[in-house]
C-alpha cells in the first residue's frame, strides 16, 4: 500500500465560494473525499493538507520525506509562480509529483504562465477544474503500482 499525499496551497481552502466562474463551486473538502475514495479503492491511503503559509506547506512537504509518502499531487496556488524555497523543498524531498491546476494557466495573466514545479514533475494537468486532480491521481496510483511491481522484480532476480 502507497501514501499518496495532496498539497494544497493558498486560497484553495475558498474553493467553492471564490470566483467560481474561474475555479468551480466544488469544495476543497469534495475534491479530498473523492480522492481518499479513489486511493482507498485503489489499494493505498491519501492524505491532503491546505495551507495560505509557505513556510507550513514546506514543514509538510519535509514531513512527507519521512514519513512514508510515496507520491505527491501539487497545487501550490499562487506559490507556483514566486515559491523557489518550496520548488527546493520538493527536490529535497526526492518524491515524485504530479502539478495540478484548476485554471487554465495559459488563458490568464502573463505572470501565472511559468511554474516553479512544471520540470520537476512527471507531469501536470492544468485547465480541467476539479477533475484535474482525478486524473492526477488515476496517473499517480499507475505510477506508484508500476513503481512498486518493479521494485518487486528486481528483489526477486
Amino acid at each position: 500500500m502507497a501514501k499518496l499525499l495532496t498539497l494544497h496551497g493558498p486560497n484553495l481552502d475558498l474553493l467553492g465560494s471564490r470566483e467560481p466562474s474561474i475555479y468551480g463551486t466544488e469544495t476543497l473538502e469534495d475534491i479530498d473525499q473523492r480522492l481518499s475514495d479513489q486511493c482507498s479503492a485503489a489499494g493505498h491511503s491519501h492524505s491532503s493538507f491546505q495551507s495560505n503559509s509557505e513556510a507550513e506547506l514546506i514543514e509538510r512537504v519535509h514531513c512527507a520525506r519521512k514519513d512514508g509518502t510515496n507520491f505527491l499531487i501539487i497545487n501550490f496556488g499562487g506559490f507556483t509562480h514566486t515559491s523557489i524555497a518550496l520548488r527546493d523543498a520538493v527536490l529535497a524531498s526526492e518524491l515524485s509529483c504530479i502539478e495540478v491546476h484548476l485554471s487554465n494557466l495559459f488563458q490568464r495573466e502573463k505572470f501565472r504562465h511559468h511554474s516553479f514545479f512544471s520540470d520537476i514533475a512527471l507531469g501536470c494537468v492544468i485547465g480541467l477544474g476539479a477533475q484535474g486532480y482525478q486524473l492526477a491521481m488515476q496517473a499517480a496510483i499507475t505510477y506508484v503500482n508500476d513503481h512498486d511491481r518493479t521494485q518487486t522484480a528486481k528483489q526477486t532476480t
